[in-house]
């Protein structure tokens, strides 16, 4: 059995690695620094079908408010076109998303369209340096982000804890009449077949089954994972990427993929733009409040981190982006392969619990306050009072009282309670 299971990965690691669409795109976004606003057109990419422009005020009118503002107020465009073997590049955008610890954070995206003779694939799988592809990244050379960047932004590698270590791919492959069983779906059944939702992990992994062999157990939820924007295409959220993949054949100009590829090149490439601004908050949200205890001023640097939380949740922190199904299924996907939502549960658990452990100090340190004031005046009060019963005015006497509830106050602070007094005062442990 193993022997059929490798040699039937092995043809479809073949019959993938031939696959040619009629039209094949894909966007890379990778992580930069920016000094400045590059000399850029404002807004995203104004891609153009139907006589729909997708610009800033286009786009807006999908997402909320809140969503548009994290998307398009602090983002530039420009269009551009370089070819470097089978690859052309469209167009570069950068958009800042700047955090805490990383001021200069940028997201960099750059859209390119592969040649309708080349097939995709084997160009996704050498970009992630797969073995056995045998062909070098696409992404090195005069298409390199430091060569198209580089005039503009930062493009060294981020720095701990953002988790775009590599370039995170959105790729759009509308099948021809050839795709078969690859894309296809069942002309009898009208059942998408499950070569085509492997063929669509494979696009969104960049890999092939040969790369990455998928237990047999793990097809169901592999399966699952995949979702039906309609009856004509699917699409796939992971970790390395996400993928769109049409279900029949297309016709050519003014068939519906023109809106499908235009769709999947803006808005919803811009549901994923938004997920990645999130994990990266999160991820160095969760980075800070391990290192919370690490040097004094707890208090200080609680409250500091809660205003954080609070200005990443008003901000970017959107789990429902707009009326546009598809765009929520797509960052709702994002979230849960990266468990965001789980993740932001324990990062406001695990603030609230540090805030009331600042509170839990602060009061034991004005009970400390207020037991020293009670150490303090009660012997002295005593001392004053007998005095001014018994009519005694001689300064010798009301100096021998001063002296006499100095140190009973001495006394006091020695034993557990005034031990107790002193500690909670200081802030430090109690000791028992």
């Amino acid at each position: 059995m193993s022997g059929v299971s490798e040699a039937r990965r092995h043809a479809a690691t073949v019959a993938q690695g031939a696959a040619t669409g009629t039209r094949q795109h894909f966007a890379v976004l990778v992580p930069v620094g920016l000094d400045a606003d590059p000399p850029w057109a404002a807004g995203p990419l104004p891609f153009q079908v139907g006589g729909r422009v997708a610009d800033a005020d286009g786009r807006r009118g999908v997402f909320t408010t809140a969503a548009a503002r994290a998307l398009y107020d602090r983002r530039w465009h420009t269009w551009e076109s370089r070819s470097e073997g089978a690859l052309r590049l469209d167009g570069m955008e950068l958009l800042r998303t700047p955090t805490a610890r990383a001021a200069r954070q940028a997201l960099a995206v750059l859209h390119f369209t592969v040649a309708g003779s080349t097939p995709i694939l084997p160009l996704l799988r050498a970009m992630s340096h797969r073995r056995l592809v045998g062909e070098s990244d696409p992404l090195e050379g005069a298409l390199a982000p430091a060569a198209l960047l580089g005039a503009v932004a930062d493009t060294a590698a981020a720095a701990a804890p953002f988790a775009l270590s590599r370039p995170y791919t959105v790729t759009f492959v509308a099948p021809g009449p050839a795709f078969g069983a690859l894309a296809l779906r069942d002309a009898a059944t009208g059942e998408v077949p499950p070569e085509a939702d492997e063929y669509l992990r494979s696009l969104a992994s960049r890999s092939a089954p040969d790369d990455l062999p998928a237990p047999p157990e793990y097809v169901p939820d592999h399966q699952a994972e995949v979702r039906r924007i309609s009856a004509d295409w699917s699409a796939l959220v992971l970790r390395q990427g996400a993928a769109f993949l049409g279900h029949r054949a297309d016709t050519g100009a003014g068939d519906f993929y023109d809106w499908a590829a235009h769709n999947a090149r803006t808005v919803y490439l811009d549901a994923l733009l938004l997920a990645t601004v999130q994990r990266n908050h999160i991820d160095e949200l969760t980075d800070d409040l391990s290192a919370v205890f690490e040097g004094p001023g707890l208090a200080r640097r609680v409250a500091a981190l809660e205003e954080r939380i609070a200005h990443f949740r008003s901000t970017y922190w959107r789990q429902h982006l707009s009326a546009h199904g598809p765009a929520n299924t797509l960052l709702l996907a994002f979230q849960r392969k990266h468990r965001l939502p789980e993740r932001f549960e324990l990062i406001l658990a695990e603030a609230a619990d540090y805030a009331r452990l600042v509170q839990t100090q602060e009061s034991q340190q004005i009970a400390g306050a207020l037991g020293v004031l009670t150490v303090l005046g009660l012997p002295l009060g005593t001392a004053l009072s007998i005095l001014q019963v018994l009519g005694d005015s001689d300064p010798w006497h009301l100096a021998l009282a001063l002296t006499a509830s100095l140190g009973a106050t001495a006394a006091a602070l020695t034993t557990r309670y005034g031990r107790l007094v002193v500690s909670s005062l200081r802030g430090g442990p109690r000791r028992r």
